[in-house]
């Protein structure tokens, strides 16, 4: 036995789902659907339920706080998070104020996962010029750890709002605060700047073998010693579909997560995924699509491989039918993660 404690979590980027009939959701239902998710998710004992944040036709959440409001009315346990929250375009006073209302409807069950964002959208949505990509996320983290403190903030910079001993509402309670972590899709830079904050980080996994990624772990334990910080746990998200039968499974994957990144690609330069691809991303790269035993024993080997304390399986990738998101769901909360447990020997937490 060990005593590390492992987190095992589920996000979705809020993809609009589909009827089991093959008709597809409005957003209004996907947004219900959502929630539904969620309640079942608590009631299965997952972890962690985290929100993308999207500004574009196929997603239906653009603003995951509200969405998470109504999901803390429905659950008791689960943590409430976004996946990620994309701070540069935003107004760190605003999301202070929204995640401790947040932190207040869900007795303190919130969590917030910054990030620069891979989808760029909201940057001309919220008059943000996308040359000031680096700069603007540099100073709002900084304000947000300003925020933080909860003490009347004295604040001054190039892209944010000068505050003079200005105290934001509502208040968390003392000795409370707004957990945070930060999302990284590969760029040691802001491995460094999650240290430099003392946020524990969540690598983004979605493509090639999770191995690749070992060297940024290996910095982000390097950083800690050099800036005198926390060694926090480390943890990781990718793309998955649990199905009982593999065949399903990867019928189900090839229609949809294809679909999805296909038309993420027409904007990002990225050739059609081949079939080749797919299955490679299957057999030894970071799609875990298959039966619970095939994927829980992927999910522990690079648990294992990459130190990782926590996993979010992103589920209904591409939209999906709503018994296809359900059945994840189920056997990633009833069998998934009890069996990588057993194979990473246990946990304090179980």
């Amino acid at each position: 036995m060990t005593d590390k404690q492992y987190t095992f979590g589920l996000d979705t980027f809020g993809d609009v789902a589909f009827h089991d009939d093959g008709t597809q959701m409005t957003a209004a239902e996907s947004l219900r659907q959502v929630v539904a998710e969620a309640k079942l998710a608590d009631d299965l004992g997952i972890d962690l339920i985290a929100l993308g944040e999207h500004h574009r036709s196929e997603f239906a959440i653009s603003s995951p706080e509200i969405v998470l409001g109504a999901m803390a009315a429905v659950t008791k346990r689960i943590k409430l998070g976004t996946a990620v929250t994309v701070l540069s375009s935003d107004d760190p006073v605003r999301v202070f104020e929204r995640f401790s209302t947040l932190h207040a409807l869900s007795n303190g069950r919130e969590q917030i996962m910054l990030g620069r964002g891979s989808f760029t959208e909201s940057f001309p949505l919220y008059g943000f010029d996308l040359e000031n990509y680096d700069g603007l996320f540099e100073e709002k983290i900084a304000m947000w750890a300003d925020l933080l403190k909860g003490k009347p903030m004295n604040w001054e910079g190039k892209f944010t709002q000068k505050l003079t001993d200005t105290t934001v509402y509502p208040q968390l309670p003392a000795g409370e605060t707004i957990d945070t972590t930060v999302g990284v899709g590969g760029s040691p830079e802001s491995i460094i700047r999650a240290v430099y904050y003392g946020f524990p980080v969540v690598i983004a996994i979605i493509g090639g073998e999770p191995v690749r990624f070992k060297p940024y772990v290996d910095l982000y334990h390097k950083a800690t010693q050099q800036f005198n910080k926390p060694d926090l746990p480390l943890g990781m998200h990718a793309h998955g579909i649990i199905l009982d039968d593999a065949a399903e499974a990867t019928a189900v994957g090839w229609e949809y997560i294809k679909a999805e990144m296909d038309r993420i690609g027409i904007d990002r330069g990225w050739a059609p995924m081949s079939r080749d691809r797919f299955e490679f991303e299957i057999d030894k790269g970071s799609y875990y699509v298959g039966t619970p035993e095939q994927v829980a024993q992927k999910i522990a080997k690079n648990m294992k491989t990459l130190d990782m304390s926590r996993f979010d399986l992103v589920y209904g990738t591409g939209g999906q039918l709503e018994h296809q998101r359900l059945a994840t769901i189920r056997n990633y909360g009833e069998r998934v993660i009890p069996r990588v447990k057993e194979l990473l020997g246990g946990g304090a937490n179980d």
